[in-house]
């Protein structure tokens, strides 16, 4: 951005972005706490479990309404994603949509293509321009005053994980001595290290999905495909697939492209839990056969 004004905006909010710096700065409590399998296990368990979070819900519904759901559980899938500590679903949500509607262009939320890879990883969360919700871009969710809560109050969910992460940890001390973990110890594990895990995992999509990986479509912007960022984020690497046809639920469009959030909506579905799970339709399936057969084809000296 050129203006002065602009650059201001660029700057770090330091009063806003104590909640992220912290928990940074707290995942260094490992060297106090030590090590133990359980709570290195409870932290990979609920790193899966909230990375589902925020590609399964926070992402392919409440951004992208790739399925549908009672309200009842649309509220549990809610808290479900708060707890990834991201924020609330409608400022998460509300940002995204803008994402796709300026993708790669100089109105982008986080584009590395037009700014920079910290730009696109953590500076524009860090940043004074994306502090609040714009419910204009959400207003289907935003109806619901329990979401809008959420929103508001998105701290108290991962506060209470916290807590119950500590006293996990109190109780196992308690009654499992032999397991060798405290209540400080699963705090640092099950909690900050998975959250900042998670963080750095997520934020990857913005910054290496649009400048790291193979395009099978010719879309409008630089989103790519990569199987190493689906592994991490539970499918969300296929990114280029996605920004073809975001209205899919699975972004893996193939059975060999890993899409774990998939398979877990479709188990949901056989559980009468959500439905109407998109998918791409023909054309596009179409539309990629033919890029591929003209990809095939010696271009002419």
């Amino acid at each position: 951005m050129n203006s002065e004004s602009d650059n201001l905006t660029d700057k770090i909010n330091w009063i806003q972005s104590i909640p992220v710096l912290s928990m940074h700065i707290l995942c260094l409590g490992v060297f106090f706490v030590g090590f133990s399998w359980v709570a290195f296990g409870v932290c990979i368990l609920f790193y899966w479990i909230r990375a589902f979070g925020i590609t399964g819900v926070y992402h392919r519904y409440f951004a992208h309404k790739t399925y549908k759901t009672s309200r009842i559980f649309q509220f549990f899938l809610a808290l479900l994603g708060t707890s990834a500590a991201q924020m609330g679903p409608l400022w998460w949500a509300g940002h995204h949509r803008k994402h796709h509607r300026y993708s790669d262009t100089d109105r982008d939320v986080h584009s590395p293509v037009r700014k920079s890879f910290y730009w696109a990883h953590i500076g524009w969360i860090l940043s004074s321009q994306y502090i609040h919700t714009d419910h204009g871009v959400i207003q289907d969710f935003a109806r619901y005053p329990e979401l809008r809560f959420l929103n508001r109050f998105h701290m108290l969910v991962p506060a209470a994980l916290a807590t119950f992460m500590f006293w996990l940890g109190e109780f196992l001390a308690l009654r499992f001595p032999s397991l060798q973990t405290s209540g400080l110890q699963m705090l640092i594990w099950g909690f900050f290290i998975s959250t900042v895990f998670l963080y750095h995992c997520t934020f990857l999509v913005n910054s290496l999905a649009h400048v790291w990986g193979s395009r099978r479509f010719e879309t409008s912007d630089e989103s790519r495909n990569n199987l190493l960022i689906s592994i991490l984020t539970l499918g969300e690497g296929w990114h280029n697939n996605h920004h073809r046809y975001p209205q899919s639920e699975r972004q893996g469009f193939y059975w060999w492209e890993i899409d774990v959030t998939h398979y877990i909506l479709s188990a949901l579905a056989r559980l009468n839990l959500v439905w109407d799970l998109q998918v791409p339709p023909k054309h596009v399936y179409d539309e990629a056969l033919r890029l591929r057969q003209e990809a095939r084809i010696p271009k002419a000296s």
